[in-house]
């Protein structure tokens, strides 16, 4: 663990310490969280990022009050948790995370009740980075710069929610959780989850016509964020920095991404509005190719292309049906 995080979790260890000298009042509304719901009030639900606070949302509407650890505009890899979080985190109904996404997340865990969370990652059918990005039909490694595998190659592609179809099967197993915490309202929960889905289907949809014909397939991006989406779609994603938003490629790296931008005619160099741009305006300067957004929707802001995940991923869709030439 870093030295910011053993900080962090002193900070939470104290903050739990000072909980549990509170009233025994307090002690025992406390304890009685967590537990079936009458259904007199809405449930509260905590969620690790935007993807998780999004779906929980349109699954529950106004049965749940629906937060988020990770502040909107803020990279979510790299969220640290304070300790009056962590304490928020003891006071909820639920908490929705995804395991191995957000290591500070991951070390606040053992700090909970297991009853009060949900792991999204068994149902999200997780499918290592590199076996997302294999060249169709050559059985060539093309994740990451030039074909060069990164250090975390082989590490869990957590990025489900860039696939509809993924996305739906986490939203079901959200549902039934919030069926199980509020039973007096299951019928609620699965209407919602019934109309999210039919959504993602109708997305999903619009994606395989959008990219059924393109001229380009090679997918060049800011970081190894779209390996679902490339491989549902017939594309091959490229990231400059692989799965780690903030690792820096190597020269070489890049000289080697740069001779397969101008080799196979890439005309699109994809950035990201979390991430800085700096390397993907090198390769575009480099090669002649123009730089475009395309957002992961890891979170929601001002500059995004939209107001919720729908929104941008339409947004997406335009941007590559311009960027690898589809018809």
């Amino acid at each position: 663990m870093t030295p910011a995080r053993l900080v962090a979790a002193a900070l939470a260890a104290a903050a739990l310490g000072v909980l549990a000298s509170c009233t025994s009042s307090t002690a025992a509304t406390e304890a009685g969280a967590g537990a079936e719901s009458t259904g007199a009030q809405p449930l509260t639900v905590t969620t690790s990022f935007y993807p998780l606070e999004f779906v929980v949302q349109q699954v529950a509407g106004e049965r749940a009050h629906v937060t988020s650890l990770t502040r909107p505009g803020a990279e979510p890899h790299e969220v640290e948790l304070s300790a009056r979080q962590v304490v928020g985190l003891r006071k909820a109904d639920l908490f929705v995370y995804e395991s191995g996404f957000q290591p500070a997340v991951d070390d606040a865990m053992d700090l909970l009740e297991r009853k009060r969370v949900l792991d999204v990652t068994p149902v999200a059918d997780l499918t290592p980075a590199a076996d997302l990005t294999l060249g169709s039909g050559t059985g060539e490694n093309t994740q990451g710069v030039g074909g060069h595998a990164h250090d975390h190659d082989h590490a869990m592609d957590p990025h489900f929610w860039l696939d509809p179809e993924r996305y739906a099967t986490v939203a079901e197993a959200i549902g039934t959780r919030l069926s199980q915490l509020d039973p007096a309202h299951e019928a609620d929960y699965a209407a919602g989850t019934r109309t999210f889905v039919h959504r993602l289907d109708t997305l999903d949809k619009e994606f395989r016509a959008g990219l059924a014909h393109c001229a380009l397939t090679d997918l060049v991006t800011s970081h190894a964020a779209f390996g679902y989406l490339a491989h549902r779609y017939g594309l091959v994603q490229h990231g400059i920095t692989g799965l780690n938003p903030e690792a820096e490629p190597s020269a070489g790296a890049l000289a080697d991404l740069a001779h397969l931008v101008r080799t196979d005619g890439v005309t699109t160099i994809y950035r990201e509005t979390l991430v800085e741009p700096h390397y993907a305006q090198v390769i575009a300067a480099e090669t002649g190719a123009r730089v475009a957004v395309l957002d992961p929707v890891e979170g929601i802001t001002s500059t995004s292309a939209g107001s919720d995940y729908f929104a941008v991923m339409r947004a997406n869709l335009a941007t590559l049906e311009q960027g690898q030439e589809c018809s």
